[in-house]
C-alpha cells in the first residue's frame, strides 16, 4: 500500500467512524455535537478526496470544507457546495463559548435531523467519488 492509499484510508475509516458516533450524539440529544461530527466527517471524506485528487499525500490542515472542495478537483452542484458552507458554522473545535451558546440556542431538534440527513447523502455522494 503505497503512502496515499494509507493516508486516503486513514481519513476514509474515520470519517466513517465519525458518521457512526452521529446517531449516538442526536439520540442523546446532543444536537449541536451530532452536528460538529457531521462537519468532522464531511472534512475528512474531502480530505480523502484531496488526497486522492492531487500530487502532495497530505491535505492541507483546515476545517472550512468549502476550500477543502474546491481544491479536491471534484464536481458537486450548487446546492451541495451551498450546503458545506452552511455546514462551516459547526466546526466549533476552538470556539469562544458564547458562539457554543448561540449554537445551543438556536438549534432545535428538527434542525438538527434535518441538517444531519443532508450530511448523510452529501457523505454517501464524496465516498461514491472515491470509487
Amino acid at each position: 500500500m503505497t503512502d496515499k492509499e494509507k493516508q486516503i484510508a486513514y481519513w476514509v475509516s474515520t470519517a466513517v467512524d465519525d458518521m457512526e458516533s452521529i446517531d449516538y450524539l442526536f439520540n442523546g440529544k446532543k444536537y449541536v455535537q451530532a452536528l460538529f461530527f457531521s462537519h468532522l466527517s464531511l472534512e475528512k471524506i474531502l480530505k480523502a478526496l484531496w488526497v486522492k485528487n492531487n500530487e502532495l499525500n497530505y491535505p492541507p490542515k483546515t476545517h472550512n470544507l468549502s476550500y477543502l472542495y474546491e481544491n479536491s478537483k471534484i464536481d458537486l452542484n450548487e446546492e451541495q457546495t451551498d450546503f458545506l458552507q452552511t455546514m462551516n458554522v459547526y466546526q466549533i473545535e476552538g470556539r469562544y463559548p458564547d458562539y457554543i451558546s448561540m449554537l445551543h440556542n438556536t438549534t432545535t431538534k428538527q434542525k438538527a435531523e434535518t441538517i444531519i440527513n443532508e450530511s448523510k447523502k452529501l457523505f454517501q455522494c464524496l465516498q461514491e467519488k472515491l470509487q
